[in-house]
């Protein structure tokens, strides 16, 4: 990828046009199933083009409860695009909402002071509920939930990979009835960085002056973009992330803990107490993070199988060396 990035053919983007770019671009259109494609430096100013291009000021949109956008963006669909987020409960399932919550949320046109509900935030996979993967049926439902209250769809799909090889299915399968989506060439797929955000030719336009507007305009961009079109060549690669993850669940469970069974790549563990379990995986030389009150465990190419072996050997059973929590006195 190094080799690749160092021999790129490359232009000016922000001027006239980087071809490598170019190439990258239209091919994750394609696999897409859209229009155009725009590169951007990060997914979350991906997620954050396509809301300012979908809301103006005194509009709301709706997104599945702990989504990225909501929770891990800090506040620009609101502070920057100007809407106002309302959060959907997960209804379906851990990480799902249902077309009938869209259609109750989305409501009827209410007088000339309220909030105007015009879009709907679809995250696939959800990351803060574990990877969870919305299947084609469930997303289709969703997509024709929005069109019947008029809304427009984006479909943050920063994972949308993991999604795809879980399901056996072309990314194109999870992005019917969408009007933008943006998808990470960095998660999982070995990309230093990048992000790609698509729409019809019209929003790729209009997302090309809100890049630059948000300081997103590079040069020589080939260089980034030959590392994003061998990263895409990777895909298919995930379904051996999810069998490691698969296989780090089992084996913590089989050592006592509490774990969720992963649906891709993230196995979050539910500990007694999340701060001495933290101190605990530190010591024994694992690191992981907290999130939402769990731990959040993530395997990618660079953790192999003999690296899951000795996690668990590391971590050992649930008992080995607990700190029980302090009660008050």
């Amino acid at each position: 990828m190094r080799a690749a990035m160092a021999t790129a053919e490359v232009g000016d983007d922000v001027l006239d046009g980087d071809p490598t770019m170019r190439e990258l671009q239209e091919r994750v259109a394609g696999m897409l199933g859209m229009q155009d494609a725009l590169w951007v430096p990060s997914g979350s100013m991906g997620n954050l083009i396509a809301l300012t291009a979908h809301l103006r000021r005194g509009d709301a949109f709706l997104a599945p409860a702990g989504a990225h956008v909501l929770d891990a963006e800090l506040g620009t669909a609101a502070w920057i695009a100007g809407g106002m987020p309302r959060p959907l409960p997960h209804d379906a399932a851990p990480g799902k909402i249902s077309a009938s919550a869209v259609l109750r949320a989305a409501g009827q046109p209410g007088p000339y002071y309220t909030l105007r509900t015009t879009l709907l935030c679809l995250e696939n996979t959800h990351m803060a509920a574990g990877g969870v993967v919305t299947e084609a049926d469930e997303h289709a439902a969703l997509a024709a939930a929005a069109r019947r209250a008029r809304l427009k769809v984006h479909l943050d799909g920063a994972r949308l990979w993991h999604a795809s090889v879980a399901l056996e299915l072309p990314p194109a399968a999870l992005t019917v009835g969408v009007d933008t989506v943006q998808v990470c060439l960095s998660k999982g797929l070995g990309a230093p960085v990048g992000s790609v955000v698509a729409g019809s030719a019209e929003f790729v336009e209009e997302a090309r002056r809100l890049r630059k507007m948000l300081g997103g305009g590079v040069r020589q961009g080939g260089v980034l973009a030959a590392a994003g079109l061998l990263a895409l060549d990777n895909v298919e690669r995930l379904a051996e992330d999810h069998e490691k993850a698969a296989r780090l669940a089992a084996g913590l469970a089989d050592r006592g803990w509490r774990v969720t069974e992963p649906a891709t790549n993230i196995v979050l563990l539910s500990p007694a107490d999340l701060p001495s379990t933290l101190r605990r995986l530190e010591q024994a030389g694992v690191l992981a993070g907290p999130m939402g009150g769990q731990v959040r465990f993530v395997t990618h190419a660079d953790v192999s199988q003999g690296d899951i072996d000795a996690v668990l050997a590391r971590i050992g059973p649930v008992d080995a060396g607990v700190t029980a929590p302090r009660r008050p006195a």
